[in-house]
């Protein structure tokens, strides 16, 4: 049997490499002299794109270690957060004057004033990422949009975390808020759940709900509270083509009195069974669902981003990819500063 994966994996290597030897090499600065040299060796090289090879949706990254609670670990930590998000971002205050909500400058920092656009990323990566992933990553942002987006709060499971991050990536939502999770609780497992749906997802962390629901309404977001009541409006009612930040509450309790207090409008889910609730996850996802087939049917498509907002995500998703990719786009602007330098 060892002998047998030795032979799988052997058999693998070499198709990656002959794939990788026969790809046109990526000039610096579309320069036909000046060529980007590969900055893994031989054997980091095939070891990376073996893995790829045995699976087109896996990463160049190592294998995650099963039991960590990946999910839960993010969510007690916005350094950890922050650090998903590789593109720099927008000040708050470019959008509090108005116009469409876009997370990205168009500028990736390396460090001690160098930076690189989104274009330059995608050209530093492009010989490292094999084409059926790069096809994929363009399928992705063809159908994402920022112009809906879902606020979790008080959540104590994180696998209804997980799950509703999962939903989310998987019916193109880029933007997740998550207010005040429970951090006393643990469940494991939770990244089973999720599927590393959260290293694709822009994931925000707030601690206070009068901070996240004022921020959203400065990028021109209506708050939509999920709640059962009197003056709540059907979800088949609502026009979700206006820029909607849909939030679900806690399992037990539901939405917070602070939360129902500050939102815009409330909307249900109509039911017709002996039960008045969906599980929370399940209602996130039947809720953005709805979303989506709303705003289908009224514009034609979910997926609204300008083509340089489509080139910048690419280009985050590229810097995502793998722990390398980082490296890789570092040592391209260090080569870029040394062509563009005047030599004495």
């Amino acid at each position: 049997m060892s002998a047998c994966k030795t032979l799988v994996r052997t058999s693998l290597s070499s198709i990656s490499s002959s794939l990788r030897a026969s790809r046109p090499p990526i000039s610096l600065l579309h320069s036909p002299s000046l060529r980007f040299s590969p900055l893994l060796s031989p054997n980091q090289e095939s070891a990376d794109f073996t893995d790829e090879a045995q699976s087109i949706d896996s990463t160049l990254e190592p294998p995650e270690n099963p039991t960590q609670d990946t999910v839960e670990q993010l969510l007690k930590q916005k350094n950890d957060v922050a650090r998903l998000m590789k593109m720099e971002r927008n000040p708050e205050s470019a959008h509090q004057r108005g116009g469409r909500w876009f997370p990205y400058l168009d500028k990736f920092s390396c460090g001690e004033d160098a930076y690189l656009n989104s274009g330059e990323v995608l050209e530093a990566l492009d010989p490292y990422i094999l084409d059926v992933r790069k096809e994929r990553f363009r399928r992705v942002v063809k159908n994402r949009s920022y112009a809906v987006c879902l606020v979790v709060e008080g959540l104590g499971d994180f696998g209804n975390v997980s799950a509703a991050f999962r939903s989310a990536d998987a019916l193109g939502f880029q933007s997740v808020h998550v207010l005040s999770c429970d951090s006393s609780k643990r469940y494991r497992d939770n990244r089973h759940v999720s599927m590393g749906a959260e290293k694709w997802l822009d994931i925000e962390l707030w601690d206070s709900t009068p901070e996240c629901f004022e921020v959203l309404k400065s990028r021109g977001y209506r708050i939509a509270t999920t709640h059962v009541g009197m003056d709540a409006v059907s979800v088949y009612d609502m026009d979700w083509s206006c820029p909607t930040a849909i939030v679900v509450g806690n399992e037990n309790r539901g939405i917070s009195d602070e939360a129902l207090d500050l939102s815009d409008l409330h909307c249900s889910i109509p039911m017709k069974g002996m039960v008045d609730s969906f599980n929370v996850s399940v209602a996130a996802g039947i809720l953005m669902h709805h979303a989506v087939c709303d705003r289908t049917s009224r514009l034609g498509c979910h997926g609204d981003l300008t083509f340089e907002e489509s080139q910048i995500l690419l280009a985050e998703f590229s810097l995502r990819h793998s722990k390398s990719s980082m490296s890789i786009a570092h040592e391209y602007a260090k080569r870029k500063s040394a062509l563009l330098t005047p030599r004495i």
